[in-house]
């Protein structure tokens, strides 16, 4: 399923569900969810929330030791591996373009909403 996130404000941003179903749950939506609004209220607090979660993420582990199977982080390649798999997607290059979108929104003064 392909999550389509719509505001008057702005263009359209799209997402594949797993992706915009971490997004949604970050910002304290309820999931699977296909129908919802990102109210004016709501929006900041969202924007926050992707923001701290985003800071956690980047942010080393003081004790890496504690941390059993943790997410996947880039690596450095070895010799016969494939650019791809040295490749990992951060959770701020997939959360940019809906914290870009809240913003603009609302600023507008729009909601953000999905599935309508």
């Amino acid at each position: 399923m392909i999550y389509k996130f719509k505001s008057r404000a702005t263009a359209d941003v799209l997402m594949l569900q797993p992706v915009a179903e971490r997004l949604l749950q970050l910002i304290g939506k309820t999931t699977p969810a296909p129908t919802g609004i990102i109210t004016l209220e709501q929006a900041l607090h969202a924007i926050a929330a992707l923001e701290e979660a985003i800071l956690r993420e980047e942010t080393p582990d003081p004790n890496p030791k504690d941390k059993a199977f943790g997410a996947a982080a880039p690596k450095e390649l070895g010799a016969g591996q494939d650019q791809a798999e040295g490749q990992h997607v951060t959770l701020r290059q997939r959360a940019t373009p809906l914290i870009q979108m809240l913003r603009r929104a609302h600023k507008a003064g729009q909601p953000v909403v999905w599935g309508v």
